[in-house]
């Protein structure tokens, strides 16, 4: 066995004073301080974390409530009603402007035909004597005359001084119906005024 000639505690301590130890130390010291924070940090973080969870959750549970309060609320028997009523109120205006528009057709048949028979009146005269035109104006007057008192208006086209329309009223059934005379025989011109009369 070898004997040292100096005591080993000066050897050892010598030996670590080699190592220079300190900053190591110092170092794990920083780690350590480092890692304590951050871990402070982390945990603030989670709490943080976990009270939106929680506000979050709360609020879908109210979300939750009111969607329940709401189809407990729904009528879907009324809902239903109130969905056929409307259709109804639809249709029944739809009627009412699909009317309007064969009265304004009616009155348009009525307007021209005033206006041709107020041309007649100006063309004979304050006295109604008998016109420039001739026996063929006159027999045109006389078949008009014949039509209105059997209820039958028929109106003149302005570009071509033609009859083309005759308006015929039924008050007996309370109708009026238009014919179009243009390109048609006289026959089932009668035809059509004789089953609207």
């Amino acid at each position: 066995m070898v004997l040292f000639d100096e005591d080993p505690v000066i050897l050892i301590k010598a030996t670590t004073d080699q190592f220079k130890g300190q900053p190591d130390r110092d170092s794990i010291s920083r780690i350590s301080s480092s890692l304590s924070q951050l871990q402070n940090a982390r945990q603030l973080r989670l709490n943080d974390h976990h009270a939106t969870i929680k506000q979050l959750s709360r609020r879908l549970n109210n979300l939750h409530s009111q969607i329940g309060f709401e189809e407990e609320r729904h009528d879907a028997g009324k809902h239903a009603s109130e969905m056929l009523r409307m259709d109804t109120e639809k249709f029944r205006i739809a009627k009412g402007v699909s009317d309007a528009e064969v009265e304004t057709e009616r009155l348009g048949s009525d307007l021209a035909s005033l206006r041709s028979q107020l041309d007649v009146l100006e063309k004979e005269g304050v006295e109604g004597g008998r016109r420039a035109g001739g026996e063929a104006e006159d027999e045109i007057v006389l078949k008009l005359s014949v039509y209105r008192s059997l209820g039958i208006d028929v109106s003149q086209d302005t570009s071509t001084g033609d009859f083309n329309r005759a308006v015929i009223r039924n008050t007996s059934r309370g109708d009026v119906t238009v014919i179009d005379v243009d390109g048609k025989s006289r026959s089932s011109q009668a035809d059509q005024f004789w089953a609207s009369l």
